[in-house]
């Protein structure tokens, strides 16, 4: 006699390297070896029903081995849903088919229904189905489950690539000049305090760490504003962590901290400083109050300040993009951004092999919203827009100085 706990580990063991006959007749020998109450105890073990050990008994007494291969008598199993229940699937077709979206030509189409969902939808109608069945179903009729893809950058601008070369050039020429080239953008805003921070990293044992289940800014210290400035010729970076708004009062002061900081040691000559940014938000290429600021840095710094804007929907090729924000976001991935403290120490450790350095401070200025520029102020800049798309490319002069080299000469 085998005790049920030795079946049970035999079956461990077996069971998955066998087909559904051989199963049966496993178990059905077993239960004539252990005589009587062996039916019971095999499928406990087994985690089978008795009527399973009793056909694998008919299969021994029946001769069980078919000639043909087959694994069940014909017409044996389970009857597919679509059998017993006619008309199911062009029901979940249906169903599907009125939130149904993506191209009608593609042989790949997905909904916007959950499993769940669609299961209740059917079992109004009458049927009988689980949601692993919907699963299944969906599948058969080429429903996939997806999720949208950033890829899409709205209409390309006519000279969006000649902006790209005017860029290019441009920097070429400022660099060889020995002149300061600078990359700007605001990155993404983030709660302070014991909230998730996407990513995973190495750490002692396996308990993580505990967070805020929701991320709600009532629970926050406050909302870091992280607003960035990369060096595009030493490979250098300088953050901005505000606390109030992301206005361009705010982004003119990130550019006037780095240049206080680290800029004016790397360029003690400089004559030029050339801006490479975004064509919104903060730093908008309409905004006035943007150009009103740099002319006030442009005065106080005693240089020409020239600005080349990205073309719309062309922000990702922003130089701070790629070779600055994405390590920081490397660096600080799943780690709570639990005080201003921490980010900044975060911020400031990030490196590269190829020898990126950060620096960091936080700017407690207040920056209202809603300032607004008249085109009678702006009257007084000392702005010369570029021949080529203006809009995009312009030099703001120091009122402090008479004439000088126009960028394009350098």
């Amino acid at each position: 006699m085998t005790s049920e706990e030795e079946l049970r580990q035999r079956y461990a063991l077996l069971l998955p390297h066998l087909n559904e006959r051989n199963r049966r007749l496993l178990l059905g020998a077993d239960a004539v070896e252990e005589g009587r109450g062996g039916i019971t105890k095999v499928a406990r073990a087994a985690g089978v029903s008795r009527e399973t050990v009793y056909a694998g008994i008919a299969d021994l007494h029946d001769g069980a081995c078919m000639g043909d291969g087959r694994i069940r008598q014909p017409g044996g199993g389970r009857k597919r849903l679509e059998e017993t229940q006619p008309g199911i699937l062009a029901a979940l077709d249906t169903i599907v088919d009125p939130v149904t979206r993506g191209d009608p030509e593609s042989s790949v189409l997905w909904t916007s229904k959950s499993c769940v969902k669609l299961m209740h939808e059917l079992q109004a109608h009458g049927f009988t189905i689980s949601d692993e069945t919907v699963r299944r179903m969906l599948h058969e009729l080429d429903y996939s489950l997806q999720a949208p893809v950033k890829v899409l950058e709205g209409t390309d601008h006519p000279d969006r690539d000649a902006q790209f070369a005017h860029i290019h050039a441009t920097v070429q020429a400022v660099q060889e000049a020995g002149e300061p080239v600078i990359s700007v953008d605001a990155k993404k805003k983030e709660l302070i305090g014991d909230f998730k921070n996407g990513g995973r990293e190495w750490r002692a044992g396996t308990i993580p760490v505990e967070v805020n289940a929701k991320d709600f800014a009532d629970l926050a210290e406050g909302i870091a504003v992280p607003y960035g400035v990369y060096d595009r010729t030493f490979n250098e970076g300088w953050v901005s962590v505000g606390i109030d708004h992301d206005t361009a009062e705010f982004a003119v002061e990130a550019i006037r901290r780095w240049w206080e900081e680290m800029g004016h040691d790397r360029y003690p000559e400089a004559a030029h400083l050339l801006i490479c940014a975004d064509g919104g938000g903060s730093n908008s290429s309409r905004g006035h109050l943007w150009k009103w600021e740099l002319q006030t840095l442009a005065d106080e710094l005693d240089v020409a300040v020239s600005v080349c804007h990205y073309p719309p929907g062309a922000s990702k090729w922003n130089k701070i993009e790629h070779q600055m924000f994405s390590f920081i976001s490397i660096n600080w991935r799943g780690k709570p951004l639990t005080s201003y403290a921490c980010m900044i120490h975060l911020l400031e450790h990030t490196t590269t092999a190829t020898g990126l350095r950060i620096r960091a401070e936080l700017d407690t200025g207040s920056y209202p919203t809603g300032i607004n520029i008249s085109e009678e102020e702006m009257a007084h800049l000392r702005l010369l827009c570029d021949t080529f798309h203006g809009e995009w490319n312009y030099t703001i002069l120091p009122r402090t100085r008479g004439s000088m080299k126009p960028l394009s000469e350098l």
